[in-house]
């Protein structure tokens, strides 16, 4: 792990920036095997509960929602119909990522995504400090206030898990 000041700008630093929102950038290596956010909490020496996975899901309507939670966790698929009001709804294809969002599998961030969609934070991140989320690309964290990343994903805080 390393804190980097030098990496090139992703689109999640641009709005951080852009918002006077303070984050850390961390750097680890990964490998396809190891592009998932338990991977990434380890090899930054964080609790796996501060940092988040994003999850992305898609309902009846074709609506879709951006998710962020813990990484042990798994996202209650009917606390996700609830919050979003939702009758079905269910994970995109992994091959839809990156035309939806514009990021791929193990660096999609709830941030700077091509087209801003309805965001919902897990509630029990608030009792930490700070928190990680992908910062766009694969070996990239940023580390910020939870409030910091509601704020900049238009988010809201949920119990989805």
């Amino acid at each position: 792990m390393r804190n980097d000041s030098e990496v090139k700008k992703t689109n999640a630093m641009r709005i951080l920036d852009k918002d006077g929102i303070a984050y850390e950038v961390i750097t680890y290596p990964w490998d396809e095997e190891h592009i998932d956010a338990m991977h990434a909490a380890q090899s930054i020496g964080m609790e796996p509960e501060e940092v988040l996975k994003t999850i992305v899901l898609r309902n009846q309507d074709k609506e879709v929602f951006v998710f962020c939670l813990p990484a042990p966790y798994e996202i209650s698929l009917k606390k996700a119909r609830v919050v979003t009001g939702s009758k079905e709804i269910d994970l995109i294809q992994t091959g839809e990522l990156r035309t939806l969002t514009g990021y791929i599998r193990g660096g999609c961030s709830p941030l700077g995504m091509i087209h801003t969609f309805p965001t919902f934070i897990e509630e029990t991140v608030q009792m930490y400090d700070r928190v990680c989320v992908s910062g766009g690309l694969r070996g990239i964290q940023l580390r910020l206030s939870p409030t910091g990343l509601a704020q900049a994903c238009q988010g809201r805080f949920a119990d989805i898990v």
